[in-house]
């Protein structure tokens, strides 16, 4: 047999250098590894030749395979291996840690691991039950030397890895290792302790010493595994162990923050520690690390980490380089403090009475010196922290909080300018943003949400000193104002002169535009009236309006701070026309005196910023501008006339300001009169003989905005049509703007006063009249016109009218698909290109545009009409004729703003009354059609991922069709989400759920004990709105919206699959289980969920909500249908045995009944075998891990109680237990 051996491990090792030899044939690559694969799997002389060819003598990496060779044979063949063999082969493990690695510093890390992976698989098998002695064993081999030390941490780490955080074993195996480790935990932790304690003194008195240096390595090498390990358990024990000793754990990772060989992993651990939640009583010893000596630990450690974090770069004397071991150390101690001052906001003002510490001014500076520091991560990292403690009620009223709230704000002025980018070198914090980020784009989408955060720190800050952060704030402005124009070195590419988004005066300008946008929003909120500077602000405002200048960039930021301060100029009305002046003269701005060149998009969101900037004021402050109307009026008369560069956006942006003042007049003729003058051109060119030609007829409206033509070169053709879809726009964004903006008076007797009110409903509620009704009836036939044409543009005909130029119309533009594949723009591109580059982008935006605001108007005209757009006559047949014509031919990108924009807001205004004569005709044929659409859709994207072996080769060559594919298939899963999100808010109404105890306070051992499994959800609570509740009285209507629910929890999207079977799919089933249900149709419900959990069943939460709609649906309706049963049987590997057990209980109502979570356990085992795999699991070995006789069972009390527990101490001590 010998002879066999050794002949059979010449051919592994051959096998294994022809495989890892670089040179190596990939065909004798594969038989090598198909002969090595066989051989593990059916081999007898595994275990022999694993042994072998595991000694030390070979090479490292048939070492390794020879391992793997036995760790294979303990995970696949263990439950069929003798006892005999399983005890040698366990000697032959022990003697393999005791003789068979080289020293510590010699052995490689892959052998260490592999053997450390041999031991933790046959304790997972036989500890303790089999093997009582393991950890004493592990114990007596840590005296043999530093390499079985090592050893030993890393078994008792992977166990702790496998058993609690990965959980990779049975239930009960689990229970019983984890409750076997509790109980030894102290003697565990008392052991990881010694070890340190030993190896960090030993290594401490050899580091220095000449000679020495392998031997203190190695110590070293001990102490990093130790605290490793430390880490993998710290995460989940009792808080006990941790703060026992008063905090001798704790002081002991502090003190090993200044030994560099040690302080990350030291740091680790603490950060561990110090991130446990649980009872407030048991984390009260956290205090003691604000003392003096743990304080001091933290700070000196942090101090020299930074002064080590950069050095120079050997090549160039000048250029700095981070040190990256240095860095994630420094990113550690940062966390720990932060983590600190989350214990401290618990514990300070709760229940366990602890004081603020007194030398808390010490942490708020170690805390301000990471928010200070160069890199933009650690300052990102310090947000969470300063927002928590100027939340806090009781710290935020402390001095020294007090105080350092002034200099976090001026802190923030450094920290809100958008520098770091990694392709620059223009400021410290780039060679950090290298390390943190890979790309600029990477850097720009960190910084949208640091700032985000900063926002909402800064607005807290400002609350507690809001005249500290005025006077900050001023400041600032004032020196913005005051200094040169710094365009840098990137400048424009479209203009000489001008300044590029990240020029050093533009991030200047924009970081203090942020800071001043913050402090104005609070401190109205946080000051008295009489308390206000007014006459500061004023000046900065004065000073402001005065600033001049041609870059848009800045002025852009200039008009932010205008709207900033103009709440202080209620209290100032003499500065109202100068703000208004200065916002009008921003509406005109030009770069140039050539109006020509294309504008970019710096430019036109200047123009646009002036026009959002006058509708906001007009909207906030109404009353206050009523006086400047006529002003207003006649300005914007002279505009129309005298500009021609003014776009009709700009134009009906100041038409909707006039309209949201004209709602002060509170009088229903003279606000109807004005209208009518303002809207008079409109009316006249949306309702004339052409336009309804055009509007009409999809042929004439495609030569009409020039659809049809060839562009070759600029001709009057191309200007006409350009024209006239502007004339369009036109016309379309003022009918908007009227909806939108016109109301009536939300004061009852003030809209009695004005004429407003028309009548009473039979509940006595006041029937209004909006002033814009009438124009608008006139309008709506060509509107309803132009949605219908739009429509059946998408028709073949039509298509095929498209000229060579504009073939591509009606596709989605670049930028629109970039946001749907979540790809980003290049940061300068933004806003240097102009707007449209191409005469086929311009039609891609205006037929977009078009499409989108028509069901604006449609959308705003049920919110602000109400009653009289809900009675219009004929208005169902009228939508069903335009809104929902000829839908199978309209693309996805055009479905979701109809149902978004127009069809959520038609449902969420219609007042009840109109809901059988209006919504019922809409939504039935909507959900019926919608349900087969996506549905169709979705066995498209299913057969396509389903492709196999060539086919899929072919498939994916085309990079362009890859792309097209991902786009289409993540369109089709917007729409479904919005389609969801839709049946949703029109039909759910959900009740808030109950909070209960404090989740701070969860025992986390019990938590850890039970998380196998995550908890089904609780019970869905909502019910049906009004709306749910009408329709579920028209049975076909009920049957569509279940339909539609139930099929899309088996397509692709988990996230709509979690929504919709937490939220949607019972409230809607449950109302109807009551009455007349088909059993097809139940049958049909019910494996529609088991077929959701075969697509989604791989991800836990979508598990976990599956599984709870399941059991509702099989609990409720089991006892009247029994065709329920037959679809369980048909569940593969379901015990029949269990399902008759589960039904018993069920249907019997004398049979004992269980608890709710064993019944939950119970039913997920019957339907586990639909539960669908995830790719990386479907073609792995399953591992079998049997359970041993249970420890721990509590044992149920029974009459013949001695019996029984003689049985269970019988088989506890039973002689083929104890051969390990």
């Amino acid at each position: 047999m010998a002879d066999q051996v050794a002949a059979m491990c010449d051919q592994l090792i051959k096998a294994v250098n022809v495989m890892m030899d670089a040179e190596t044939n990939q065909i004798y690559r594969l038989e090598a590894l198909q002969f090595f694969e066989e051989f593990k799997e059916s081999n007898t002389f595994c275990v022999p030749c694993g042994i072998q060819l595991a000694d030390k003598s070979q090479p490292a990496v048939v070492r390794h395979f020879g391992l793997q060779i036995l760790e294979h044979v303990i995970k696949f063949r263990w439950n069929n291996m003798q006892q005999q063999e399983k005890v040698q082969l366990k000697e032959c493990a022990m003697q393999l840690l005791l003789k068979g690695t080289h020293s510590i510093l010699e052995e490689e890390s892959h052998i260490k691991d592999a053997l450390s992976r041999i031991i933790v698989e046959m304790i997972k098998r036989e500890w303790p039950q089999n093997w009582p002695d393991m950890l004493k064993e592990m114990e007596a081999l840590t005296s043999e030397g530093e390499a079985q030390t090592e050893l030993v941490m890393l078994i008792l780490l992977r166990l702790a890895e496998d058993v609690i955080t990965f959980q990779t074993l049975p239930t009960q195996r689990r229970r019983d290792i984890q409750q076997t480790l509790t109980q030894n935990m102290e003697s565990i932790f008392s052991f990881l302790m010694a070890i340190l304690q030993l190896n960090v003194e030993d290594y401490r008195k050899l580091k220095g010493s000449p000679g020495n240096e392998l031997q203190a390595r190695a110590h070293c090498r001990v102490a990093v595994a130790t605290l490793n390990t430390l880490a993998g358990y710290i995460d989940w024990v009792s808080l006990v162990y941790i703060t026992t000793g008063n905090c001798q754990l704790l002081e002991m990772l502090c003190l090993l923050l200044s030994e560099p060989e040690l302080q990350l992993e030291a740091a680790e651990c603490l950060l561990i520690a110090i991130s446990r939640k649980g009872k407030l009583e048991d984390r009260k010893p956290f205090m003691l690390l604000f003392d003096d000596v743990a304080m001091h630990c933290i700070l000196s450690a942090a101090q020299s980490a930074d002064e080590l974090a950069l050095c120079k770069k050997p090549s160039e004397s000048q250029v700095m380089d981070v040190v990256e071991q240095r860095y994630i150390f420094l990113k550690r101690l940062c966390q720990v403090l932060c983590a600190l001052g989350g214990q401290l906001c618990s514990l300070v003002g709760s229940d366990v009475e602890v004081d603020v510490p007194a030398n808390l001014s010490k942490y708020m500076e170690a805390l301000l010196a990471f928010t200070t520091h160069s890199s933009q991560f650690l300052k990102s990292s310090t947000l969470a922290t300063w927002g928590a403690l100027f939340r806090h009620e009781t710290l935020s009223k402390v001095s020294v909080v007090v105080e350092m709230t002034v200099k976090y704000l001026r802190a923030s002025m450094t920290n809100l300018v958008k520098t770091g980018f990694p392709s620059r070198d223009d400021n410290p914090s780039c060679q950090y943003s290298r390390v943190d980020f890979d790309s600029d784009e990477d850097f720009n989408s960190f910084f949208i949400s640091f700032r985000a955060q900063q926002g909402e720190v800064l607005r807290i800050a400002c609350r507690i000193v809001p005249l500290e952060a005025f006077q900050i704030a001023a400041e600032w402005l004032q020196y913005q104002v005051a200094s040169p124009i710094d365009i840098g070195d990137t400048t424009s590419k479209t203009a000489e002169g001008l300044c590029s988004i990240l020029s050093p005066s533009v991030v200047q300008w924009d970081a203090m535009t942020v800071f001043m946008e913050c402090m104005a929003a609070q401190i109205f909120k946080s000051l008295e009236e009489e308390k206000l500077p007014i006459d500061q602000s004023m000046e900065l405002l004065q000073a402001v309006l005065n600033y001049d200048t041609r870059d848009p960039l800045i002025l852009s930021c200039v008009l932010t701070n205008v709207s900033a301060l103009f709440p202080f100029v209620i209290h100032r009305p003499q500065f109202l026309s100068q703000v208004l002046f200065k916002l009008f003269n921003a509406i005109t701005f030009e770069v140039g005196q050539d109006n020509k060149v294309p504008r970019t998009r710096a430019v036109k969101n200047v123009r646009r910023h002036a026009c959002s900037s006058i509708i906001k004021i007009c909207r906030d402050y109404p009353q206050f501008i009523l006086p400047c109307f006529d002003v207003f009026y006649n300005h914007m008369k002279k505009l129309f006339s005298s500009d021609p560069t003014l776009t009709h956006m700009e134009k009906c942006s100041l038409m909707e300001a006039l309209v949201l003042i004209s709602n002060q007049f509170k009088d229903f003729a003279k606000q109807k009169a004005f209208l009518d003058e303002l809207m008079a051109s409109v009316l006249t060119e949306w309702t004339s003989d052409e336009m309804r030609r055009v509007l009409w007829d999809p042929v004439t409206f495609l030569s009409f905005v020039g659809a049809d033509q060839v562009v070759t070169t600029q001709s009057t053709d191309t200007d006409k049509a350009s024209l006239n879809r502007g004339r369009l726009s036109f016309c379309l964004y003022a009918i908007l703007g009227m909806v939108k903006r016109a109301r009536w008076p939300a004061d009852l007797e003030e809209a009695k006063a004005g004429g407003f009110v028309v009548g009473y409903t039979p509940t006595g509620a006041p029937i209004f009249r909006n002033p814009c009704t009438a124009q608008f009836m006139v309008m709506l036939p060509n509107l309803l016109a132009l949605i219908r044409t739009q429509n059946s543009l998408f028709l073949a005909e039509n298509m095929a009218r498209l000229s060579e130029t504009f073939s591509g119309a009606h596709e989605m533009m670049d930028a629109e698909k970039n946001m749907v594949l979540g790809l980003t723009q290049h940061l300068l591109d933004a806003y240097d290109s102009p707007l449209y580059r191409t005469n086929l982008e311009r039609m891609q935006g205006f037929f977009s545009l078009l499409y989108e605001n028509c069901f604006h108007v449609l959308g705003n005209a049920g919110v602000s009409l109400q009653q009289e757009f809900y009675t219009i006559e004929s208005l169902a047949e009228e939508l069903a004729r335009s809104v929902f014509i000829s839908l199978d031919h309209v693309p996805d990108h055009r479905l979701r703003p109809m149902i978004r924009v127009f069809l959520r807001q038609l449902v969420l205004s219609c007042p009840q009354e109109y809901f059988e004569s209006l919504l019922c005709p809409l939504l039935g044929p909507l959900f019926a059609y919608m349900q087969q659409r996506l549905n169709v859709k979705w066995q498209v994207i299913n057969q396509r991922t389903s492709v196999n072996g060539d086919d899929e080769e072919e498939v994916v060559c085309q990079e362009n069709q890859v792309t097209q594919e991902m786009l289409e298939e993540q369109l089709v899963r917007l729409l479904t989400r919005e389609m969801m999100d839709f049946l949703t808010v029109s039909f759910i109404s959900r009740k808030a759920h109950e909070t209960t105890a404090n989740k701070e306070e969860i025992d986390e051992e019990d938590m850890m004990m039970d998380s196998a499994l995550l908890p089904f959800p609780a019970q869905p609570t909502a019910e049906l709105t009004e709306l749910g509740k009408c329709l579920l009285k028209h049975d076909n209507i009920y049957m569509s919206l279940l339909t539609l629910s139930f099929t899309s929890l088996s397509w692709k999207d988990t996230s709509n699959c979690h929504r919709t079977a937490s939220i949607v799919c019972w409230t809607l089933l449950r109302q109807v289980i009551g009455g007349n249900l088909l059993p097809e149709a139940v049958t049909w419900f019910y494996t529609s969920v088991l077929r959701g959990l075969q697509v989604h069943g791989q991800h836990e939460v979508c598990n976990s909500t599956l599984s709870q709609l399941a059991m509702l649906i099989y609990e409720n309706l089991r006892p009247r249908f029994i065709e329920l049963r037959a679809v369980m049987t048909q569940i593969p590997n379901i015990s029949v045995e269990a399902l008759d057990q589960y039904d018993h209980r069920l249907m019997d109502p004398t049979a004992q009944k269980v608890g709710e979570k064993k019944r939950k356990d119970q039913f997920r085992k019957l339907i586990a075998g639909t539960v669908g795999k995830a790719l990386c699991e479907q073609f792995r070995k399953e591992v079998h891990i049997r359970n041993l006789p249970s420890l721990f069972k509590k044992q149920k009390p029974d009459k013949d109680t001695l019996n029984s527990e003689a049985l269970g101490l019988a088989a506890l001590f039973s002689p083929e237990n104890n051969d390990l």
